[in-house]
């Protein structure tokens, strides 16, 4: 199979979805991939190593897409790229299209068979595509949300480790699964005052377990998350519904009665944010403010470190690459009913139920 490789071109998106490994894998496996000239660049990967790899190195964009039968990428395709698609041709990448219908219908009406790495499930459930790519943001907006505390930042002043005698900043996590259990593991390496908040309460037990008392668990609610956030320096966001747009867990009206100069990082942002405020936001202009309250919301924020993020990301996906070019794509997702959910798009059809909820439109089961 010939598998395509473009350059990223989502802004400040530097990652690149497969490492020169990757490509000698796919070349041993007896697949040609085509790699578009400095796609690695930003991830520390030259031309050459592609090269000596084993990839044919394109000059073009186009030409990537004109000849490849599986495309994979690292974030979703922008609406340009999807004017070069062709029906029948295979997408393979991070979709998030439950906050994004001109995506969707612009992949329906491409013809295209859109997986997403965020739906596709292992044999126990988790979500082995994103849960790298969430250790890192949930690691990230901790040290995101120390910098926007800054008064140079427009933020409250406050330093989370604390000094003697003054208390530490108080760091609020919603959600415990991987993004929210990453960000709490550095908010208490700085020595911040931890509150996580969570559904599941096995899960909280295993933090508290974890953590030995230093850090407050707190089962959700509506009540328990209004007290927390407006006693918090920094909130962070991390509520994932699967391939579903993220509940509405902070709304604007808790926003308005935060303490000015507080800070949110909302990771759930991808899948629509689970605070009413948010809206998407890029590295290049990355936060605005609601009622003095800082709000981060970039949607890609493990783009800013992509050497580890590359590496991280392959480690996974590579894997599934090759599984869906040595078999083909029908006769991989029939074999393998995880993979199979993370088709979201075949046919011009939605056959992710969530994606298609979301957007009030027909849902076509795959399977």
């Amino acid at each position: 199979m010939v598998i395509g490789v473009p350059k990223e071109i989502k802004d400040y998106e530097f990652r690149v979805s497969v490492t020169p490994d990757g490509v000698r894998a796919l070349q041993q496996a007896g697949h040609q991939v085509l790699v578009e000239s400095s796609a690695g660049q930003g991830s520390g990967f030259s031309d050459e190593a592609y090269r000596q790899a084993g990839a044919e190195v394109v000059q073009s964009k186009e030409e990537a897409f004109h000849r490849a039968e599986l495309i994979v990428k690292v974030k979703e395709p922008q609406l340009p790229e999807c004017a070069l698609f062709r029906p029948g041709q295979v997408l393979f990448t991070y979709l998030h299209l439950a906050s994004m219908p001109e995506l969707t219908k612009a992949l329906m009406a491409a013809g295209v068979t859109a997986i997403a790495y965020e739906t596709v499930e292992a044999r126990d459930r988790s979500l082995p595509m994103l849960r790298p790519m969430s250790e890192i943001a949930g690691r990230l907006s901790v040290q995101v949300g120390a910098h926007y505390l800054g008064t140079v930042q427009g933020g409250r002043g406050v330093l989370l480790a604390g000094v003697p005698g003054v208390q530490p900043g108080h760091v609020v996590v919603i959600g415990a699964g991987i993004v929210g259990t990453s960000a709490v593991r550095i908010a208490v390496g700085l020595g911040a005052r931890v509150t996580v908040i969570n559904l599941d309460l096995d899960r909280l037990r295993l933090l508290d377990d974890l953590y030995g008392g230093r850090i407050a668990t707190c089962a959700a609610s509506v009540s328990a998350i209004e007290r927390a956030v407006l006693e918090a320096d920094l909130v962070v966001g991390a509520v994932l519904v699967p391939g579903a747009r993220a509940p509405h867990v902070i709304p604007r009206s808790l926003v308005a009665k935060m303490q000015p100069g507080s800070v949110i990082v909302d990771v759930a942002v991808d899948q629509g944010g689970c605070c009413e405020t948010t809206r998407p936001t890029t590295h290049s202009n990355p936060v605005y403010v609601v009622d003095g309250v800082v709000h981060y919301c970039v949607t890609n924020m493990p783009g800013i470190v992509p050497h580890t993020s590359t590496r991280a990301l392959t480690n996974v996906t590579l894997p599934y690459i090759v599984r869906l070019a040595s078999e083909g794509v029908a006769p991989a997702i029939r074999s393998d009913s995880g993979l199979a959910k993370g088709v979201n798009v075949m046919d011009g059809k939605i056959t992710c139920q969530a994606v298609a909820e979301s957007h009030g439109l027909r849902f076509t089961p795959l399977l």
